[in-house]
């Protein structure tokens, strides 16, 4: 094994190739172009197919990573694919957008002396091949069961759900209340980082395997839970993520010109603002635009307002760099691309104009403290450190808290005190019989494939009840 691990480690972890960042800044093109057929397998080469592997234990889904990455070197990418569609019914999208580094990478033997397997670069080529060479042969599902669930969101736990029960033989409807099916891989991951049509190709992959997809359909609004149940549902899947914004509620709020990064990337994802004129969806253009927040969500509004026009724009976080929870590839996209970070600032007031628009922002600088309950250390105001700052547009990215419109209506279903859904964190039970919930909204804000990861264990736990009762 040690002669092994040695010619293992001469070989280089493969660089995926990227568009440059002079030019990419200012397109929404896929910024990474993907491995060839040679790189993945020289990539996939570097894989020491360890016996107890620990990328498996960091993988929220279990997916049998060495046992993918070997059928990629033998050059099988038909058996590659089959075997992640054991259990991960999104690889195209996990590929692209899960923080590998602090999963599956981040546990790789090979990544304890040098540089981890590009697990996600693999997983994303062996799901690329499929869509553009593959067979079209659809993974085996077993015999029908009679039985009925209803899954609420077409986000990354609802496909998982509906995926790994169609495939039990179950019949599935994913109810989605936009007019596009994704959720949050639509409406929130910019096209340079997910582009519109692999989460389309996904999507269509789960209904050909027999899921059926409805949009516009706002559970709780134009029907209720308890009315799907009389429908003729045998268990319903609550996966209606956390979308309800956030704001910061200092002064100056409410001017024109500040909006929040939900509002700002449904408008630029979903309905294609940056297509405008040529799609008819406005968009807030700025020219000195200031992001407020250090996550993904931040990384991407700053980026797609790069895109969009702006001559500056800045990322203002009330902590450092390394506290910044964006995964690290993102914020190192952001830096290429012209992003300026002002760490340890925090805003304290915004300003505006005899008309009500935003014309700058007063900000304090920050040091850090003790560590608080997020295990980071708290930021402290430095006395007398307020400075302004010019701006026209503002994003305010810190955040967002559970929508109420279904749970609302549907009071026996047990909330928590930021209101969202009280659910087992093993089987996605809740307080309802019948009804089960995973993701964003039972979590609060987090990564997709923690929220997939919810949904296979919610999965697991419905067909066990539909198989042998509550």
């Amino acid at each position: 094994m040690a002669e092994k691990a040695e010619t293992k480690k001469m070989t280089p972890r493969q660089a995926m190739p990227e568009q440059k960042p002079e030019i990419r800044r200012r397109n929404f093109k896929e910024v990474p172009t993907g491995y060839t057929m040679e790189q993945a397998m020289t990539e996939a080469s570097r894989c020491l197919q360890c016996k107890k592997p620990g990328c498996v234990e960091g993988c929220p889904v279990g997916v049998d990573i060495p046992g993918f990455i070997n059928l990629i070197t033998k050059g099988d990418m038909t058996g590659a694919i089959r075997n992640l569609w054991g259990k991960n019914s999104l690889p195209a999208v996990c590929g692209r957008v899960c923080p590998q580094e602090i999963q599956c990478e981040g546990f790789c033997i090979v990544g304890k002396k040098g540089d981890a397997v590009a697990i996600g670069n693999l997983e994303r080529f062996v799901a690329d091949y499929e869509r553009m060479h593959g067979t079209g042969e659809l993974p085996p599902r077993d015999k029908p069961t009679g039985k009925k669930i209803a899954v609420v969101g077409s986000g990354p736990s609802g496909l998982t759900v509906a995926g790994d029960l169609v495939r039990k033989g179950h019949e599935v409807a994913v109810l989605e209340a936009f007019h596009k099916p994704g959720g949050v891989l639509v409406y929130g991951i910019p096209e340079f980082r997910l582009p519109k049509e692999i989460v389309f190709s996904e999507v269509a992959f789960l209904e050909k395997l027999g899921a059926k997809v409805e949009c516009n359909q706002v559970v709780g609004r134009t029907v209720s839970l308890d009315e799907l149940f009389e429908e003729g549902y045998d268990a319903v899947y609550l996966g209606v993520g956390a979308g309800l914004p956030k704001f910061m509620n200092i002064p100056g709020e409410n001017l024109i010109g500040i909006l929040s990064a939900n509002e700002y990337l449904t408008r630029a994802n979903l309905m294609k603002a940056y297509l405008y004129p040529e799609v008819d969806t406005p968009i807030p253009l700025g020219k000195n635009v200031v992001v407020l927040g250090a996550g993904n969500v931040a990384m991407d509004s700053a980026r797609t307002a790069m895109r969009l026009g702006a001559d500056s724009v800045r990322i203002v976080y009330r902590r450092s760099r390394d506290e910044m929870p964006a995964r690290k590839a993102e914020i190192h996209h952001a830096d290429e691309e012209g992003i300026e970070f002002f760490l340890l600032t925090a805003p304290t007031r915004f300003v505006g104009d005899e008309k009500g628009r935003l014309t700058g922002m007063e900000c304090l600088k920050m040091e850090l403290g003790e560590p608080d309950a997020s295990g980071r250390r708290r930021p402290i105001p430095v006395k007398g450190s307020e400075f302004m700052m010019d701006c026209d547009l503002v994003i305010v990215a810190v955040g967002a808290g559970a929508n109420p419109l279904l749970t609302q209506t549907t009071p026996d279903l047990a909330l928590n005190k930021w209101g969202y859904i009280n659910a087992d964190p093993e089987t996605g039970k809740t307080t309802k019989k019948g009804v089960w919930a995973g993701g964003d909204i039972v979590t609060g804000s987090a990564t997709v494939i923690l929220a997939m990861g919810a949904g296979r264990k919610a999965a697991d736990s419905i067909h066990n009840y539909l198989t042998w009762g509550w």
